[in-house]
């Protein structure tokens, strides 16, 4: 059955005739040699149909998608130079602006110019790029049932065509790859716009044609993250009173949280209220929320373990050598927490290996086990057995480097063992208590005190802020004496710490701080711990209240008692070779609350307030000064 032409702008009404397939093909291809013989009426007409786009009649749509699949069928006789306003117009178009049956059509043509002719690729695959997000009056349209719809409509066509071309020319993926990172748009266009088109890079590494293009793609994502990331400055961040840290705030903000007795509240209330309006952070917010998703995805169809790789990579080129990034370090986060026994492992074990190797530049190291001190400490999905070996490897390293070195305070010259005295201290703030109830783990930490009582006296150098909560917490749980008394007089640091930490300040990096973005705080919050969720070594209130059926002593007697004849010498062992059953000993530690009884008793103006002080005075992820 042949298709009825409509009639042209210049036909009259009794001109209209049924024509079949094959002879609107060939009238087309009759319109486009006629340009050889210097008669480009009709090819004109077929050019000004081109550039019917708004409030279409029934038949002007109807002559749109019968001339366009007329041109897919005449592509052999389409000529680049001849035929440049035609092009033009094809390429300028948008699918945005038609109907299914004109987008397929377009789609169709699309694909069949691209295997036509190598000379057109690269143009057919930047017109589908550009189809990856609307016009700019259709943007306020996306969150409308309409809107969505046309959404889906286009962008499931347009990957449809990439990879039609693919299968006819398998490279082009590297291509497409090329124009879709060189056509990225800027952290200054419209967040919709943005959003939109990082959906759509997402889209190409989970689907078909990933295996080529994946990994670049996802690197390009965490890229533009970082460019995000580091536009906000702290000024964005801090309240008007610098001294008041990210701990400060959530412990300002859980008090709120008690007095008003508003369950929805959270604690970094105050601090987002001064990232509100902030057009950067909202973009960066809807972007990671984006990432996790897609990462979530990938963790149901069995791909994470291959995207961690690359997202492995991704944080050693650029997320570690960014020393401002505030938020794009939860993005690796989130994916461990998806899959905390392999991907979660392998991150703080990447880390760890970066940090002990002397063969990575001396930033690189810093920097390494300064995440990877933050990562242990909030990282709620980690196991305590698996905490401790990592803890146990940074100990063993600053045990040799202390045999090696005989010298005297030189933070500049031993700024490595500094940085990693630090990191073990700023764990062990956060996971005191777990470890000295359990006497085989307190056995691990034991070369500790021969290693903070060093001539190098990593004690004065390190953080004051954190050496003050380290060595309260140390006293109370017996770990170890200091006979020299240290008064930091509320010290948040010191020029030795300063200079240690050199101008990047990595003495004042803690990059997994609590995430101050809303929606990405939602993702985060379930798997992390907060200063508010710690039992410090001296919190007595802990056994005091702890009247439940079994206490946390007895199951971690009964675990002892049940392995008591393994590691007879508990620091030179690894778990292996103890013969420790990690998966009992996780059991017992899932057990223990590591929550605190009756917190607002003692977080809030009871005899306990003292001890939250040192949280209130390490700031956040870097220093202001260093911006």
């Amino acid at each position: 059955m042949g298709l009825e032409l409509p009639k042209y702008p210049e036909m009259e009404e009794d001109d209209v005739v049924d024509f079949t397939d094959s002879e609107i093909v060939s009238h087309v291809k009759d319109a486009l040699t006629s340009v050889l013989s210097g008669d480009s009426n009709s090819y004109n007409q077929l050019v000004g149909v081109m550039h019917h786009s708004k409030h279409l009649a029934p038949d002007e749509v109807a002559l749109l998608e019968t001339t366009l699949k007329a041109l897919a069928g005449a592509v052999s006789c389409i000529d680049i130079t001849l035929h440049d306003s035609l092009l033009s117009a094809i390429f300028s178009m948008s699918m945005w602006k038609y109907g299914p049956h004109v987008a397929d059509a377009l789609a169709e043509l699309i694909v069949s110019l691209a295997i036509s002719n190598g000379k057109y690729l690269d143009l057919c695959l930047g017109m589908l790029v550009s189809n990856f997000t609307p016009p700019p009056y259709f943007l306020d349209k996306l969150k409308l049932p309409r809107g969505i719809e046309r959404k889906s409509q286009v962008l499931s066509r347009v990957h449809a065509a990439f990879r039609k071309i693919a299968d006819y020319i398998p490279l082009s993926p590297l291509r497409l790859l090329t124009i879709v990172v060189q056509g990225m748009p800027t952290i200054y266009h419209k967040d919709r716009a943005i959003v939109i088109y990082v959906e759509n890079m997402l889209k190409l590494e989970s689907g078909e044609i990933g295996e080529l293009v994946g990994s670049t793609m996802l690197m390009a994502v965490v890229d533009r993250l970082i460019e995000l990331d580091v536009e906000i400055g702290w000024d964005a961040i801090l309240q008007d009173d610098f001294s008041k840290g990210i701990f400060e705030m959530e412990l300002e903000d859980v008090d709120d949280f008690v007095e008003s007795a508003e369950p929805e509240i959270g604690e970094f209330r105050l601090s987002r209220k001064s990232l509100a309006g902030n057009s950067i952070t909202e973009l960066l917010d809807n972007l990671l929320v984006l990432t996790f998703e897609h990462l979530e995805s990938c963790e149901r169809d069995g791909r994470l373990a291959k995207v961690f790789e690359t997202l492995l990579q991704s944080f050693r080129i650029t997320v570690m050598s960014a020393y401002k990034s505030k938020f794009t370090q939860f993005v690796i986060f989130y994916a461990c927490a998806l899959d905390p026994e392999n991907c979660g492992m392998r991150f703080a074990t990447m880390l760890a290996d970066l940090f002990v190797q002397d063969s990575h530049p001396q930033l690189t190291r810093m920097s390494a086990v300064t995440y990877l001190a933050s990562y242990l400490s909030r990282a709620k999905f980690l196991s305590a057995s698996f905490i401790s070996s990592m803890l146990k490897r940074l100990v063993d390293w600053c045990l040799e480097y202390c045999k090696n070195h005989d010298g005297d305070i030189n933070p500049n010259a031993h700024r490595v063992f500094y940085c990693g005295c630090q990191a073990i201290m700023y764990v062990l703030c956060f996971r005191m208590k777990v470890f000295m109830d359990v006497p085989r783990l307190k056995l691990l930490l034991m070369p500790l005190e021969q290693i903070l009582k060093h001539k190098l006296n990593p004690l004065k150098v390190c953080l004051p802020s954190v050496v003050e909560e380290f060595l309260r917490q140390a006293k109370a749980a017996s770990l170890f004496t200091v006979c020299k008394t240290f008064i930091f007089d509320g010290l948040l640091e010191s020029e030795l710490s300063r200079a240690f930490g050199g101008l990047e300040r990595l003495d004042t990096f803690f990059p997994f701080d609590p995430c101050l973005l809303k929606r990405c705080d939602s993702f985060i919050r379930p798997m992390f711990i907060f200063w508010s969720m710690v039992n410090p070594a001296y919190d007595d209130a802990y056994d005091d209240n702890n009247d439940e059926g079994s206490s946390n002593d007895d199951l971690i007697q009964d675990f002892v008692y049940e392995n008591e004849d393994i590691m007879n010498d508990g620091v030179a062992k690894s778990f292996d070779e103890q013969g420790l059953d990690l998966d009992e000993f996780d059991c017992a530690l899932k057990k223990m609350s590591i929550t605190p009884k009756n917190s607002s008793s003692y977080k809030f103006g009871g005899r306990f307030q003292e001890p939250t002080r040192m949280p209130s005075r390490i700031r956040p992820s870097t220093s202001p000064e260093s911006l």
